[in-house]
């Protein structure tokens, strides 16, 4: 008896210190920054270990929705990029000058990144817009 209410007295503690655990034993903070490590492949495995914290399945479903639309965007410029070229006149042109702006966004999304990571470890539920309102239905 004395150990199960002393377990039940640290499991406690735990959860008043605002230290709550998901599946797999990882402090929320953590599996929140996890979400966003390798883009939507870890939102999405986020999305279906956990079932219940929702601060974690918010920033699951936002790096799924984010990282995820940033992809398909990339996949079809790396399609459509090539297919300029063939365009007389300004076609490479019109293929440098978006190759060059896309370079730019992806520094911009690099950034997004660290500042998305840096956000759930420090415990905030940081929405972006567009994105988070969306996220929010999968919480």
């Amino acid at each position: 008896m004395t150990v199960e209410t002393e377990s039940n007295t640290v499991e406690t503690a735990n959860t008043e210190s605002g230290q709550a655990e998901v599946a797999g034993g990882l402090d929320e903070k953590v599996a929140g920054a996890l979400t966003y490590l390798l883009g939507f492949i870890t939102g999405i495995l986020f999305l279906l270990i956990e079932e219940e914290n929702d601060f974690v399945r918010f920033h699951a479903a936002q790096s799924t929705i984010l990282f995820g639309g940033i992809f398909v965007i990339s996949f079809a410029l790396s399609i459509i990029l090539p297919i300029f070229t063939f365009i007389p006149g300004l076609g490479w042109a019109i293929a440098i000058f978006v190759g060059l702006l896309w370079t730019l966004v992806s520094l911009l999304v690099f950034v997004l990144w660290l500042f998305m990571m840096y956000q759930a470890f420090q415990g905030e539920r940081y929405s972006l817009p567009l994105v988070g309102k969306t996220a929010e239905n999968y919480v």
